[in-house]
């Protein structure tokens, strides 16, 4: 039986490598041995930031809340243990968006976990 070379295969593989690092610079956006190593580096970065993402936009969206309860006397932490006590179960992401978009509707959350927390 005579010896199969990948010949084609082989090159694909390679070309599809060579893609996914296009645009890196130096030499890993050229030589297949350190694409390969960026790819894998891409991926780990990738990934990890997959996860940032979701505790940055956490952040932005309780930093929000932290202003929009400043602007109405009311402490960031507080608001929320109202919120608990009251049962209004909305997360931070809409309440966010309600303090920006409809501050009469923040206004009305509030002063309703308000009365039901005291």
């Amino acid at each position: 039986m005579p010896r199969v070379r990948k010949g084609a295969a082989s090159r694909q593989a390679k070309k599809r490598v060579l893609k996914a690092v296009r645009g890196h610079r130096g030499q890993p956006g050229k030589q297949y041995r350190l694409a390969k190593e960026a790819l894998v580096r891409a991926a780990v970065y990738a990934k990890a930031d997959r996860r940032r993402k979701k505790r940055d936009f956490r952040a932005l969206w309780i930093t929000r809340l932290s202003a929009a309860c400043r602007q109405r006397g009311v402490r960031y932490s507080l608001f929320i243990d109202y919120c608990i006590k009251a049962n209004i179960a909305i997360n931070r992401k809409m309440l966010s968006e309600i303090a920006i978009a409809d501050p009469n509707g923040f206004d009305a959350i509030l002063s309703a976990a308000q009365k039901a927390a005291s």
